[in-house]
């Protein structure tokens, strides 16, 4: 097995992975280093990349893997504090998650991506143009989240079947999560924000669901 580790940004590197091979890279992974990369860790027969950072980094990694038809590597993630990510996935974080993620199996795990081809790790949110409620109607799978005017949706992935499950923020409301393969929202114009990533414009429509091919996550 072929282990190397992808240091996002400044992330600090655990003593358990300081003697593995390294590539540094920005806090979101450039596609080019990864075309560089993958090839060289492709002459193994099981390739496992280990990605320090965060929930952003780890979605371009796998979101470039997706793209470029390469799910089949084995994938270690050490995030840096706790994120929405390390929770949906029960990484861990810093020395746990390096041990983790260098001596654990990969497990086939559902990959969550949106209608834009981006994959999301942790956590998407979307809201009405300049932060104002967000209006319009959203179901998963076949059950209707809601309709009319909500502060907020919230679509998280999770570990196992069916893939996702997504809330609405009402006020002080006790949030009502439900799982499905798919989420799906019509609106008068949506701001998305994916793992902390904002995006440059207003959506009528988002999906996010379940991609046919799984992730091998290791844990």
């Amino acid at each position: 097995m072929s282990t190397h580790v992808l240091r996002c940004e400044g992330a600090p590197v655990p003593i358990a992975l300081a003697s593995l091979p390294l590539t540094q890279t920005s806090a979101l992974p450039d596609p080019a280093a990864l075309d560089e990369l993958l090839p060289v860790m492709a002459a193994d027969s099981l390739p496992r990349l280990i990605v320090l950072g965060e929930d952003a980094g780890l979605a371009a990694v796998l979101t470039h893997l997706m793209r470029t038809e390469r799910l089949g590597v084995e994938i270690g993630y050490v995030p840096i504090d706790r994120t929405y990510g390390s929770r949906a996935y029960d990484t861990g974080t810093g020395s746990a998650a390096a041990k983790r993620a260098l001596e654990g199996k990969p497990q086939e795990t559902p990959l969550i991506r949106d209608d834009t081809g981006t994959v999301l790790i942790g956590r998407a949110t979307l809201v009405g143009e300049g932060g104002a409620k967000l209006e319009g109607e959203a179901y998963v799978d076949d059950t209707r989240l809601f309709t009319g005017k909500v502060a907020a949706l919230h679509v998280s992935p999770m570990l196992e079947m069916p893939g996702l499950h997504a809330t609405v923020q009402r006020g002080l409301r006790k949030k009502r999560w439900v799982e499905g393969r798919a989420m799906q929202l019509g609106t008068s114009g949506a701001v998305v924000t994916r793992d902390g990533i904002t995006g440059d414009r207003v959506v009528k429509r988002s999906t996010f669901y379940r991609h046919h091919e799984p992730w091998l996550l290791v844990r």
